[in-house]
């Protein structure tokens, strides 16, 4: 039962491989409107569209700061997310010792706490940045 176990699973790897192995790439990227390639242009990355410069930046100082913010709360937040996974890990690896398991769910909590700090606080940012834009 096992060989013929064996040699089902590897025809189904073999299957598998022959099927997926030779899909083509497939462009589904258009370039927006106002590039210089005309809106739709087929092509293979969005650099290749030549979008105009006009509006590539940002020189006022509370643009950069929002920015700033908004990337370390960005980063933050998958650090929380980091940990909530690691708990999980070590809840999963506890094998039933009950100071494992304590510590693991100590962690995922804190984790989840992290976590939704960090979404309030890039809440809070965005609505007192654009309160002050407005």
């Amino acid at each position: 039962m096992t060989n013929n176990l064996k040699k089902g699973l590897g025809l189904v790897a073999l299957t598998l491989t022959t099927v997926f192995g030779f899909v083509g790439n497939v462009s589904a990227i258009g370039c927006p409107p106002g590039s210089l390639r005309g809106e739709g242009a087929d092509v293979k990355s969005i650099s290749e569209c030549n979008i105009a410069q006009e509006h590539a930046g940002s020189n006022d100082l509370m643009g950069t700061i929002n920015t700033a913010i908004n990337v370390v709360l960005g980063v933050l937040g998958l650090l929380a997310v980091i940990v909530i996974i690691y708990g999980g890990f070590m809840y999963t690896t506890s094998a039933g010792d009950a100071s494992k398991i304590k510590k693991a769910k100590d962690t995922i909590m804190y984790g989840v706490v992290g976590l939704v700090i960090a979404l309030l606080a890039y809440a809070i940012v965005n609505f007192v940045v654009s309160s002050i834009f407005k």
